[in-house]
């Protein structure tokens, strides 16, 4: 029985060969794109469970405000890791990590450096923690001695071979000589330390083992034993502000306690995160890589789902509507004898034939997108072949999908009558109109919803390039580690200032876009030690071209200038610090600010200027203050250019740091592009949506068009009367399509307060944003209305000039 239905399925699916192309094709459609979605949410997902016993690691977070700022941290303080492993019986081990950026890196008795991304130094329970092994060297040893360190698979084959590297020495930013005691392997690019390639041993570290707990530095994770509720931890966690934080900052502000620190207003909260929760849940202040946010995972979840049952419903409103065609066929096998469950086990079966044939299609489709849908994403994805998870997922989606969509069409016609139908006096009510009508709008409410969202999307974006930052990121060429050239660094920078299409240079090693921050709690000379005047800022070392050459505007007081010798002890500060402060800016000029706390020789610093805010962090932050200072150390020349060949003048640059630093890399790139890369997540997000919201409207737009044409078709006798009696053609085409454009525009109505409410929740994490103009619901529906006219009227012209005569030929 089942192979004549399978037959019968196959003969009827190749008898219409336009009705199988559009189900078909409609449904592969949606399931590649629901498959690519669901690789990448996969991925996302499966952040940093490869370690042992992932689910028992936590992190340690601080939410800290203090002197008018409100920051919450990834780090914490260097004896954190220590007061969990000794009060917490719940504790079965404790490591830290601190980020110490890019590093130079030569091997002993040579001269030229390579740079390695991402070091960092770790406590010798790194591997304990998250169970990692040596490919060469002792777990016993590696990381238990000062000035040692490990490196990954692909650092030490950069540097020396796998099995030659141990026992090597290593020369870190021309200053530091660390020994090799180990290699791992390379780290999953679906890690947290997916990026870094040198582990130091955190042993011999001065400031790690100063018990300091008024400065947060320090990524800490802890891994319970097994019985133990991380809950159990919060409380005592919290009670840390008053039996370690408080007592250790007396030093600071002697006579402090826990109740005067609250009744200011401050606060600081200890608290902890799964380590499989960091990816997609944790967006702080040091984080030691980029996350990404639970929120896009939520919104391609949706977007994925909105293509499966986009694609259904085409399957669901063609077949109902086909069902004008099948409807004589359903009365004679009924008349024969055919039972209502065995027609909607043949119908069902025809359903599971496109299923399946669009499944085997998407999976083609999904091939051949990969590698576009890599770069769209910015991942690493590949096909899980060797899976059977995967391939038995498909399979049982396939089948699902199957009965989903074919479920509605198999009842409805295994219901017709067959004397009405044979008769042909129920044609005007075959079809389901009412559902099917309440699918097509459900259909273009999508769509709609996903215009206005890749509309809204696109515009933050817009703002973002184009508001007024604050400073000048166009033309800005920074050259990285330039520390490296010794004594010659001012020299490089005034014989690059020399060459005619630069328009200023400076050296400092904090930028407005991503790079070094540093943080630290000023006092007035006047009251030092208390806590309501203290003013947290963050505190970047310059020199007196910064200014000019980032294209800050000077509010109040002035620059910096070299013939004002007291200017080693100025500060400059932005108009958010002056806000903390609550005076003008001019009245800002002459205060005295140390951030020295509890020293006995305290250096003060004289507020010289005032620079108008400029933004420095993403735009989901509010502007923080922010004071500068003249500083002699520098790691990073930034050049502003004239218009022109940059080509020509990075190398004309590189020719001079090839003079003044030989054998040291020549590393840059450019403002703008360390800004871009800030909204990263952002840029990806409006690709997607623009990419998935072109699939929609196509998958929307096969299933108006087939109904246009099963309309057309139902109607031919009709629109031959019509033309007999001397209607035009272009009355006959808008009679065809006034009908899908009322539902088109009801589908309007739907989507447009819910994009707006969902646009606006996506917005409320941006604390600069766009407001939702008018003009994009506007837009919006425009688009809906045009794509929908455009997929219609070819049927219905196509319908309005055949002839009459072949229509009415048989009456």
């Amino acid at each position: 029985m089942l192979k004549n239905h399978i037959k019968i399925a196959w003969r009827s699916l190749k008898k219409q060969p336009f009705f199988t192309f559009l189900n078909t094709f409609g449904l592969a459609i949606g399931i590649a794109g629901a498959l690519l979605i669901s690789l990448y949410i996969y991925d996302e997902l499966s952040y940093d469970n490869m370690f042992a016993d992932a689910d028992r690691i936590h992190r340690i977070n601080a939410d800290i405000k203090f002197g008018g700022e409100d920051r919450k941290f990834a780090v914490a303080p260097a004896p954190m890791a220590e007061a969990l492993d000794n009060d917490f019986s719940e504790v079965e081990l404790a490591t830290r990590f601190r980020t110490r950026g890019s590093a130079l890196i030569r091997k002993a008795n040579t001269e030229v450096n390579i740079k390695e991304q991402h070091a960092t130094m770790v406590d010798s329970t790194f591997f304990e923690m998250f169970g990692i092994d040596l490919l060469a060297g002792d777990l016993k040893t590696a990381l238990k001695a000062p000035n040692t360190l490990i490196l990954t698979k692909t650092a030490a084959e950069k540097h020396f071979g796998i099995d030659n590297a141990l026992g090597q020495n290593l020369l870190l930013n021309n200053t530091e000589t660390y020994t090799v005691t180990g290699v791992i392997d390379d780290l999953p690019n679906n890690s947290f330390l997916r990026d870094h390639t040198i582990f130091m041993a955190m042993a011999g570290y001065e400031d790690s083992r100063i018990v300091n707990w008024g400065s947060n530095n320090y990524q800490t994770y802890i891994k319970l034993i097994p019985s133990a509720n991380v809950e159990d931890i919060q409380a005592p966690l919290r009670g840390f502000l008053g039996k370690y934080v408080i007592p250790g900052v007396q030093q600071f502000m002697p006579g402090i306690t826990e109740e005067q620190f609250k009744a200011a207003g401050n606060h600081l909260i200890y608290s902890t995160i799964p380590l499989l929760d960091i990816h997609l849940k944790s967006d702080r202040v040091a984080e030691i890589s980029a996350n990404n946010d639970i929120q896009s995972i939520y919104i391609l979840s949706f977007i994925a789902i909105f293509l499966i049952v986009l694609a259904c419903v085409n399957f669901m409103n063609l077949s109902t509507a086909h069902s004008l065609k099948r409807a004589k066929e359903v009365g004679i096998r009924k008349t024969l004898g055919s039972k209502k469950g065995e027609l909607i086990r043949q119908f069902l079966i025809e359903s599971g034939l496109v299923s399946f044939g669009s499944l085997l299609l998407a999976i083609l489709l999904a091939i051949i997108a990969l590698p576009f849908f890599n770069d769209l994403a910015d991942k690493d994805i590949s096909m899980p072949y060797a899976s059977p998870f995967f391939w038995l997922i498909l399979l049982a989606s396939g089948a699902t999908l199957g009965l989903l969509s074919g479920s509605y069409p198999a009842f409805f016609m295994s219901k017709f009558i067959p004397v009405k139908v044979l008769k042909g006096t129920s044609s005007n009510s075959l079809g389901g109109g009412k559902v099917r009508n309440a699918l097509v709008v459900f259909q273009f409410a999508i769509s709609v919803f996903l215009i206005i969202s890749t509309l809204v999307v696109y515009q933050q974006l817009e703002y973002i390039q184009n508001k007024d930052l604050g400073f000048s990121k166009d033309q800005v060429l920074i050259v990285d580690d330039v520390f490296s050239a010794g004594d010659q660094v001012t020299s490089f920078k005034e014989e690059v200032k020399k060459l005619g299409f630069v328009k200023n240079a400076t050296l400092s090693g904090y930028f407005p876009t991503p790079s070094s921050r540093s943080d630290s709690t000023f006092a007035p000379v006047e009251g030092a030690t208390d806590q309501e005047n203290a003013l947290s800022m963050q505190r970047w070392g310059v020199d007196q071209d910064y200014i000019s050459t980032m294209g800050f505007e000077i509010i109040a007081g002035r620059n910096f200038d070299q013939r004002f010798k007291n200017d080693s002890t100025s500060i400059i500060v932005n108009e958010s610090a002056v806000a903390v402060i609550g005076v003008s800016p001019n009245e800002a000029i002459g205060m005295r600010y140390t951030p020295d706390l509890g020293s006995e020789n305290p250096t003060y610093f004289t507020i010289i200027g005032v620079v108008k805010d400029f933004h420095f962090s993403p735009f989901k932050n509010e502007i923080e203050s922010l004071s500068l200072h003249l500083e002699k150390m520098a790691y990073s020349l930034a050049v502003k250019l004239e218009e022109g060949s940059f080509s020509n003048a990075i190398a004309s640059i590189e020719g001079i740091w090839n003079k003044v630093a030989p054998g040291q890399p020549f590393d840059y790139y450019f403002m703008e592009d360390s800004f871009n890369n800030t909204y990263r997540a952002e840029q990806r997000l409006g690709r997607i949506f623009i990419i998935f919201t072109i699939l929609s409207i196509l998958i929307a737009c096969l299933g108006l068009f087939g109904l246009a044409a099963f309309n057309a078709e139902k109607r031919t006798k009709e629109i031959g009367v019509r033309k007999v009696l001397g209607a035009s053609v272009s009355q006959i085409t808008y009679g065809l399509s006034v009908d899908f454009l009322k539902l088109v525009g009801v589908a309007i109505l739907v989507s447009l307060p819910i994009g707006w409410f969902a646009m606006n929740k996506w917005l409320e994490d941006f604390s600069y944003r766009i407001e939702i103009g008018w003009w994009v619901f506007v837009l919006a529906a425009f688009l809906a209305v045009a794509i929908s006219i455009l997929t219609v009227s070819y049927q219905s012209i196509k319908a309005a000039i055949v002839n009459p005569i072949k229509s009415l030929r048989t009456e």
